[in-house]
């Protein structure tokens, strides 16, 4: 592993002892080694650093969902808009872009109560976190799709 060498002298420093200058505090010399941070491309891609990025990626995904959320309950209320909006939900791409948000809303509803296990100290081994996140996809997933199943069952 690549390290760096700091020389520290307390020449450099002069006031780190200012009553008595000819007496520094450290030793003239000193040399500290740090390993410097590896690059990502020396990690090996592990199941729960995917799910911390899809994570983030579920959370940025619901701002942009919620707004879309918020654009058909605003055109709900003044009924200026509701028909395009609604129109344009109903196809098959809105279709898509709902569904996409569910997963993403359910993702991130199930990976908050995986760390929200992790805060409490609990499920932090290597096994119990490969159990929780296999959790987390396939709950997210079967969440989704019974979901949508009942809402066309129930639709009507």
């Amino acid at each position: 592993m690549p390290q760096t060498t700091n020389h520290c002298s307390a020449a450099s420093f002069p006031l780190l002892n200012p009553g008595f200058p000819d007496m520094p505090m450290t030793e003239t010399k000193t040399t500290v080694t740090r390993p410097l941070s590896p690059h990502l491309q020396v990690y090996r891609m592990t199941l729960t650093m995917a799910m911390s990025i899809a994570h983030r990626l579920t959370g940025a995904a619901l701002y942009v969902g919620t707004i879309l959320f918020v654009w058909w309950l605003l055109a709900a209320a003044t009924s200026k808009s509701f028909d395009v909006i609604n129109g344009f939900l109903g196809s098959w791409f809105g279709y898509l872009i709902l569904f996409g948000y569910t997963w993403a809303l359910l993702h991130h509803l199930i990976g908050g109560v995986r760390h929200l296990i992790w805060d409490t100290g609990r499920g932090l081994g290597p096994t119990e976190r490969e159990f929780f996140a296999w959790v987390t996809i396939v709950g997210s997933v079967t969440l989704t799709f019974v979901i949508w199943m009942l809402g066309f069952m129930f639709k009507g």
